[in-house]
């Protein structure tokens, strides 16, 4: 896959004027084109793609459903459909209205892209320097707080999708240092399951189902580590998948697998909740009721003046 670079991408005529007509006031989707407009263009990633091949989807419009999904919280899926659907995101990506859109899984490939060696950084300092050329970012003024939160480099993940991301990290880090545990234990459905980064959105389908087949996974997994006596020698993402797993199931009386529920009283404080297997030192907190974040509270002193 290759890029075909675009200049001068403009929103089409049709797709202004439905736009504006159907939204008077502007939508977000709206506000990130009318204000962020040339962000980011193709020829900003030509680095990522080689020179040959079928010319691929614009990884500028790609970047820019990934600012709309920070910014509305969507899941790729949602994602996707609302390029396809929803005339404020043809928009913002600067789309015909008949544009077909693209598949969900393109948004995972591009942020496996992103996270490739410094990306992510040069993307990010490239955005400030045009936000400030645009009048969008000021200079860094004195600042009095007592504290402020400081957010994780993860990803929100629900229970569900915690577990199973869980798994997939234990998983990857046994396949990079003791693969001979995994022997006759991963096979076809695990691949299925774990092969690549979760993203189950807030309303997966058969839930209960999936919340069973991964705690038994997981605990199958963390039995094999104890059998063949390597508990002691547990990595960092195999000790989070065991507190992952304290956290969210318990054994009934019977023996039987069960998911805590705040209705039994049995999950933990969120000063406690393992939120990410990736960083076990990051929690789940809110301020108020608007600011929530996960990750950190850091605390400022200020310094007292001299005499």
């Amino acid at each position: 896959m290759s890029v075909r670079p675009r200049s001068g991408e403009q929103v089409p005529s049709l797709t202004a004027q439905i736009a504006r007509a159907s939204n008077p006031g502007g939508t977000t989707a709206m506000w990130v084109r009318d204000r962020l407009d040339g962000l980011w263009c193709d020829q900003d990633f030509a680095d990522w793609y080689p020179r040959d091949g079928r010319p691929g989807l614009s990884p500028a419009q790609l970047a820019t459903v990934c600012v709309l999904q920070f910014l509305l919280d969507p899941s790729d899926r949602q994602a996707a459909e609302a390029v396809r659907c929803r005339i404020d995101f043809k928009y913002a990506m600067a789309l015909e209205l008949d544009d077909p859109g693209f598949h969900h899984s393109v948004l995972a490939d591009f942020r496996e892209r992103l996270t490739e060696g410094d990306r992510a950084d040069r993307l990010l300092d490239l955005a400030l320097a045009r936000l400030k050329d645009a009048g969008l970012v000021r200079e860094r003024t004195t600042q009095r707080t007592d504290s402020t939160h400081v957010l994780a480099a993860v990803r929100d993940l629900t229970r569900l999708e915690l577990i199973t991301e869980a798994v997939r990290a234990a998983l990857e880090e046994l396949a990079g240092t003791t693969p001979h545990l995994l022997t006759d234990l991963v096979d076809e459905e695990w691949g299925r399951r774990y092969g690549r980064p979760v993203r189950l959105g807030k309303n997966p389908t058969r839930p209960m189902t999936r919340i069973l087949a991964t705690g038994n996974d997981a605990f199958r997994l963390l039995e094999r580590l104890q059998q063949h006596g390597a508990e002691r020698a547990f990595g960092p993402r195999a000790q989070a998948l065991r507190l992952i797993v304290v956290q969210n199931y318990y054994r009934d009386a019977a023996g039987r697998l069960r998911w805590r529920t705040a209705e039994d009283g049995g999950l933990p404080p969120s000063s406690q909740a393992i939120v990410s297997p990736y960083d076990p030192t990051a929690r789940y907190a809110r301020r108020g009721q608007v600011t929530r974040w996960t990750g950190f509270l850091a605390h400022l002193r200020h310094a007292r003046p001299t005499a």
